[in-house]
């Protein structure tokens, strides 16, 4: 599996190809936890700033959650 730097250059690179498994490894290394799901959409939470994100589950992801990603990472 790709480090999270490898990752977050795809994602800059190409955002349309993204898979919600990348996506919630980015996540998971800048301090979100998954604290819910809900049919297809996974809820993360940052639990030292509160901020609270949502990613739909479909492969590939859209290029709106992927630069959503990328602006609350500050990427």
């Amino acid at each position: 599996m790709p480090s999270v730097e490898k990752i977050i250059e795809k994602m800059q690179a190409q955002p349309n190809g993204i898979r919600p498994e990348e996506a919630d490894k980015v996540l998971k290394a800048h301090g979100y936890v998954p604290v819910r799901q809900k049919g297809s959409h996974k809820h993360y939470l940052n639990k030292s700033t509160g901020d609270l994100t949502t990613i739909k589950q479909e492969t590939p992801l859209k290029k709106a959650y992927v630069t959503d990603i990328l602006n609350r990472i500050k990427q």
